[in-house]
């Protein structure tokens, strides 16, 4: 670690105390998106607190409860009490804000004979009003809320408007066989095709989002027959979502074109989102959590499957909410999840559905690209690419940037994917520089719950989810993980890991440097090879001029680099000690050893 953190010593003293903004709900509420930290977390496989309630309180086998410690897809027992209790480690890692993975209640267990799984993960909704019990209760969610604003934390919910759990079937079979069937050759207007009897007369397509039109929409038979299995007539709330009607009942996405937003993810139940009723329905049940719990700010699955429509009438719908309730700076952002490095694609989400924000996957792209030795081109190109965004560069300091999530897999499975053959000693230097440009370029850096004890993993979805918690998971027990000889079978929660030392650190100085928070960023050096990486941020109110050097090569690096003129001595704020003083006006030399990182700050 010494190689990397020469110069954050005088940082320890700060380290003592807790990182976050400590004080009155008010100082919280009065930071905006662009300076918080965030810690995302899967309650299910973080901590326990209450065996109790491991099987939702409900009876019987593992199909019945969901409940199975020792399988990766079903419920091992993490739950809020838990994450409450864990709530100081999870500060002093420097997190300011925690991004709670979805805790409404799921339908247990759902899948084809011999593929159940379960909802630990959250994203099968069938009561969008209640806690599902397996994480606790209402009054716990509240308690976490509470106890995590009592230091200074926001909390982001999870949330989902897309589709609910898989309730609605299909009179023609199982929904898990159904291809998608278009509105080309499924209108609205026929019942099972273009040469089927009459239906839904008088109604002007879903492009007509009136509230008369939608009355006209009374048989939802159009592409398949929907119903609802007897003895779960009643299983969603509020009672609205049972009624067919409100869902597209189109079939199977096959994840391109119009299906993409039209189709069942995999029997999921997709809700009409260009039903007024659907709209004010959303906009009501989320308002509540608002309203009950002060929560600030929604993280969105799969907002890029939703009509930009909605986004345009819920989003503000939040603002105002929120705003009613004393959180002027509530956080918005979609998941529009990308293969490859696409701002263009996340860019047009702001703008064509509003949303304020995006997960940004080109972030996470281009670090790993370049962290993991290969072309920095896409990290330089990103400044003059946030101009794609509403509202420009400025509102791209506010996307969440993230190296892995749950879905696509942890950082250090990236990293060792682009070099297998490499030490464990070089994979833990390179997770550590990844997550230095992480926690000092632009946006809100996210950290995915585990990475910091550097869980890594062989893929994504429940392959990335691993316990924080000891685990009883043989997949997850068999696996190396980055910086430590520790494995997933006991806990893992050492705030003297390497890695959770270096986030705290950085966090720490993020956190009180308004050039990493909210300063413009000018890319000073790139190279399709390994190599320099420099970019410069500017205090927005000074101009002062914070350079930050990384070198993605094993072999250390010494160049000029480009700076303001005006920016003459500079001071060690991280990683590799920085030249004191400019080489001339407007050149800097900068010397980095393999895989190093520095953060220069101009002196004044």
């Amino acid at each position: 670690m010494n190689r990397l953190l020469t110069s954050l010593l005088p940082l320890a003293a700060a380290l003592a105390a807790p990182v976050a903004m400590a004080g009155p709900l008010e100082d919280l509420r009065a930071r905006s998106p662009e300076q918080e930290v965030i810690y995302f977390v899967l309650p299910d496989r973080f901590e326990n607190g209450d065996p109790s309630n491991d099987a939702g309180g409900l009876k019987g086998g593992k199909l019945a409860t969901g409940f199975d410690p020792a399988d990766k897809a079903f419920y091992h027992g993490g739950d809020l009490k838990g994450l409450t209790q864990r709530l100081g480690y999870i500060q002093n890692l420097g997190a300011t804000a925690i991004w709670v993975g979805p805790i409404f209640k799921n339908k247990p267990v759902q899948g084809p004979k011999g593929g159940e799984s379960a909802g630990y993960h959250g994203y099968w909704i069938t009561d969008f009003t209640h806690v599902d019990p397996h994480f606790g209760t209402d009054a716990e969610f509240k308690a976490l809320v509470d106890a995590a604003h009592a230091r200074g934390m926001k909390v982001y919910m999870d949330i989902i408007v897309n589709h609910t759990a898989d309730v609605i079937q299909y009179r023609e079979g199982a929904a898990q066989e159904y291809p998608y069937r278009s509105k080309a050759d499924y209108p609205f207007s026929r019942k099972g095709g273009v040469s089927g009897a009459p239906i839904n007369p008088g109604f002007a397509g879903d492009g007509d989002a009136g509230a008369a039109n939608w009355a006209k929409m009374t048989d939802p038979s159009f592409a398949y027959i929907p119903y609802v299995p007897k003895g779960e007539e009643h299983v969603k709330a509020p009672a609205w979502l049972n009624d067919p009607i409100y869902y597209h009942n189109r079939g199977n996405t096959d994840w391109k074109g119009e299906s993409a937003q039209y189709g069942d993810f995999v029997g999921l139940d997709d809700l009409a989102t260009e039903n007024p009723r659907v709209v004010e329905g959303m906009i009501a049940i989320y308002g509540d959590w608002i309203d009950k719990y002060g929560v600030d700010g929604f993280r969105i699955d799969t907002a890029k499957h939703v009509n930009p429509e909605f986004w345009r009438a819920f989003v503000p719908a939040m603002k105002a909410r929120a705003a009613a309730k004393g959180i002027p700076n509530f956080h918005i952002f979609g998941e529009v999840m990308t293969g490859d490095y696409e701002p263009a694609l996340l860019a047009s989400w702001t703008r064509n559905a509003g949303l304020p924000g995006v997960l940004d996957f080109a972030f996470m792209h281009a670090v790993l690209k370049a962290a993991g030795g290969g072309s920095s081109e896409e990290l330089a190109r990103l400044p003059d690419d946030d101009g794609l965004y509403e509202g420009g560069a400025k509102a791209a300091m506010q996307l969440p940037t993230f190296l892995g999530n749950h879905d696509a897999g942890r950082a250090a499975m990236f990293l060792k994917a682009a070099n297998p053959a490499m030490s464990a000693d070089e994979l833990l230097r390179r997770d550590e520089l990844a997550h230095a440009m992480l926690l000092t370029l632009r946006g809100v850096p996210t950290i995915y719950y585990g990475d910091e004890q550097g869980f890594a993993g062989v893929g994504g979805d429940q392959l990335s989810r691993q316990d924080m918690f000891a685990s009883k998971v043989a997949i997850y027990n068999g696996e190396a993980l980055v910086g430590t000889a520790n494995s997933t079978a006991t806990e893992n929660f050492d705030p003297a890991h390497p890695l959770y030392r270096l986030i705290a650190q950085l966090s720490a100085l993020r956190v009180k440097t308004r050039a990493l928070t909210q300063g413009p960023s000018v890319t000073r050096a790139a190279s399709e090879k390994p190599g320099l990486v420099a970019i410069s941020r500017f205090d927005p109110t000074t101009g002062r001029e914070v350079l930050l050097a990384f070198n993605t090569s094993t072999a250390p690096v010494s160049a000029a680099v480009a700076v303001d003129p005006a920016s003459l001595a500079f001071e060690t704020l991280a990683g590799t000690a920085c030249a004191a003083t400019a080489s001339a006006p407007g050149s800097v030399r900068v010397e980095l050893p393999p895989l190093g990182f520095a953060v220069c700050a101009a002196k004044p």
